[in-house]
């Protein structure tokens, strides 16, 4: 990654067009420290609390009051520090809740995610949580960044302290033993949190200060700096995910009564489309079915006029 993601983003506060969007006035949510836009239910937003509280995800509606506590079976919440929306191994959405925070910078020696089916209904329940265990490549880190590829379903979690890095896991994980977690690439000094945007095009990491966002590259790596955002003033700046249109972002703040705010993206922070010369060639082997019958069928065509115009001819030499 470029050598600017290792520098910290300075913000000046709140643009003139940023917005609140609501503010999280649950009193059982005090230290929110991730978000993530529903999949399922328009205008939903998820959250959790940081540490030492119980194993619940939030889904706050437009207006911020609490539509639904979902409570994980079968987790605990040590230091959970982001959230992200993914999918399963049928392609059903899922939410994906990360225990990766280590305030004593190697303390644990593993760190686990969490993940539940997004529920249909909005109700506050009891949901079973398939647990996924994590080791870094290069020994145990502090961290409070999970993002998920909407591309290709892959987690990555950024470190925090200085020297920070981006890891991403494996394809496919695994519930038992450890997935190991491996460097692919920088990351800004304090991260606390980041998202991909919806076409996973490009992502954003945030700090205190502000937020910077880059492009991803098809091979899963990171690629150039798109440039900085800056961030409202907040108490405690933990969490960052896009709208839905991918046309802002929304960004909340620990403690009690906090706003939630959507700060829209300049057209410089968002990667331009792919033009049709580089877009992507389709797998044809998926589809050689419906090509090569097509593809008899003109042929066929052809032949069958080509033919008449030749009989056609000679009916009329003859006469």
């Amino acid at each position: 990654m470029a050598a600017g993601l290792l520098v910290p983003v300075a913000a000046t506060g709140a643009a003139a067009d940023d917005a609140v969007m609501f503010r999280v006035t649950d009193p059982r949510i005090t230290e929110a420290s991730g978000l993530a836009v529903s999949a399922r239910h328009p205008g939903v937003v998820y959250t959790h609390n940081d540490s030492g509280g119980l194993p619940v995800i939030y889904a706050l509606g437009p207006d911020g009051r609490t539509r639904a506590a979902l409570r994980l079976a079968g987790a605990t919440a040590r230091d959970w520090e982001a959230m992200a929306t993914g999918r399963d191994e049928r392609g059903r959405p899922c939410l994906f809740v990360a225990d990766i925070g280590d305030n004593l910078g190697g303390a644990w020696p593993y760190v686990t995610v969490y993940r539940i089916p997004e529920p249909a209904e909005l109700r506050s329940q009891t949901v079973r949580a398939t647990a996924f265990r994590f080791k870094y490549e290069d020994g145990p880190r502090n961290a409070e960044t999970m993002m998920i590829d909407p591309r290709t379903n892959r987690l990555y979690i950024a470190s925090k302290l200085f020297g920070a890095s981006l890891y991403a896991a494996p394809a496919k994980l695994r519930t038992r033993g450890f997935n190991t977690l491996r460097k692919v690439g920088g990351a800004p000094t304090i991260a606390t949190d980041g998202a991909f945007a919806p076409d996973g095009r490009s992502f954003v990491i945030r700090t205190y200060f502000g937020a910077r966002l880059y492009t991803m590259k098809t091979d899963g790596k990171p690629g150039k700096s798109l440039g900085s955002l800056a961030l409202p003033a907040q108490k405690q700046g933990e969490s960052i995910t896009y709208t839905r249109d991918g046309a802002a972002v929304l960004v909340g703040s620990e403690g009690a009564d906090q706003p939630v705010y959507r700060v829209p993206l300049d057209p410089e922070l968002r990667p331009a489309a792919p033009s049709p010369s580089t877009s992507p060639r389709k797998d044809t082997k998926a589809e050689n079915g419906r090509i090569d019958a097509s593809g008899r069928r003109v042929a066929l065509a052809l032949i069958l006029g080509i033919a008449a115009l030749v009989g056609y001819g000679l009916v009329r030499r003859k006469s």
